[in-house]
């Protein structure tokens, strides 16, 4: 069984959880009032719609790798992990003006909608970001609530809490970076690797394994390999990320391709290309880069200049360096468990091939 097969079982497990859990949220909101029910919904509806659920699983494979045993407690302190991504994207698309997550209208395109229709007169962008940051926090405060009531010792548990608020913070700065170098629109190879770190190594890999590994009571030798080969893994998935957001298909993406580019985003894809391009490949990316109403053809030659100056080679490439410098900080673990070594590695090697 390869790694995705493993993810893909893991998925199945961790989202049975999800929907009691989330069943049970529904009901308790219902007893408050209609708008807390109707948030509740929105996490609910947001948080299923897609995913691979990669940050459970590596919280389980972390916990296995470090030799914890109790697979029922996991996966439910892994649902924690989960629902702070959920409450992480909420926020990253209004930051990024997305409408569409997994395939779905974001929480705050739903909501600006509603408002639409209530109060047709009013600035209800605004309302639909408002109530979206809101129905991002209450995903943030129901992460906490699951590891709280886990049943893991009391003492595991404020460690494990307290390093679920490290990934929020240490992913912060990347966000921020991140919205600086659009709005300055340009950037150096620098900063994006800088904000890949943050925003991605940190809270989709370094995190989980860290927070899987804490609640094993087995930590303290595991955690600097896991971050070895969490940092360059994760540069490696954003990298892989931004190619397929403008090479990849919208079906599988669930939101549309080239956003990035109408967007004006500072990727390594940009860069590169800007760093290598003449007079004449300039004009186009000039001319498609932030454009609102990008067309098909004009997205297809941005693709070409990308193709032409060799940036879709060199991040192809950097994105397997990075990938074989996680393996090699793989072989510095003392696996306690050999399913977990399989998916440690398998995941790796899945990330500069995978589709979506």
């Amino acid at each position: 069984m390869e790694a995705n097969e493993l993810l893909k079982k893991y998925k199945e497990k961790v989202d049975l959880r999800l929907k009691d859990y989330f069943d049970q949220k529904i009901k308790e909101a219902g007893k408050l009032d209609l708008l807390a029910k109707q948030a509740v919904k929105m996490i609910v509806d947001f948080t299923l719609a897609g995913g691979k659920r990669i940050r459970p699983a590596l919280v389980y494979y972390g916990y296995l790798a470090s030799g914890g045993k109790e697979e029922e407690k996991i996966i439910e302190a892994s649902m924690g992990i989960e629902l702070i991504h959920s409450f992480l994207l909420i926020h990253d698309d209004i930051i990024d003006r997305d409408g569409m997550r997994h395939g779905i209208e974001t929480v705050h395109q739903k909501y600006k909608k509603i408002g639409e229709r209530f109060s047709p007169k009013k600035d209800n962008a605004h309302f639909g970001n408002s109530m979206a940051i809101v129905v991002g926090d209450l995903a943030y405060s129901m992460a906490n609530e699951i590891v709280f009531n886990t049943k893991f010792p009391p003492e595991i548990i404020i460690q494990a809490l307290d390093k679920m608020q490290d990934i929020v913070y240490v992913t912060i700065p990347g966000e921020m970076l991140d919205v600086v170098m659009e709005n300055r629109g340009r950037a150096i190879e620098k900063e994006i690797l800088q904000m890949f770190e943050g925003k991605t190594s940190r809270y989709t890999f370094e995190g989980p394994l860290h927070f899987g590994s804490i609640l094993s009571g087995n930590a303290e030798k595991m955690l600097p390999a896991f971050s070895r080969y969490s940092l360059p893994l994760g540069k490696a998935f954003q990298i892989r990320d931004d190619i397929l957001g403008i090479f990849g298909s919208e079906k599988k993406l669930g939101k549309p391709v080239g956003s990035d580019v109408s967007e004006g985003k500072q990727t390594l894809l940009l860069i590169r290309a800007l760093k290598k391009s003449d007079s004449n490949q300039k004009k186009i990316i000039q001319k498609c880069l932030g454009k609102k109403d990008l067309s098909e053809k004009e997205l297809e030659e941005f693709r070409q200049v990308i193709r032409e100056t060799g940036s879709l080679k060199y991040c192809q490439d950097l994105s397997e360096k990075f990938v074989a410098e996680a393996l090699s900080a793989l072989k510095e673990i003392k696996f306690k468990n050999e399913e977990a070594k399989f998916f440690l590695e398998g995941i790796a090697e899945y990330i500069i091939r995978r589709e979506v």
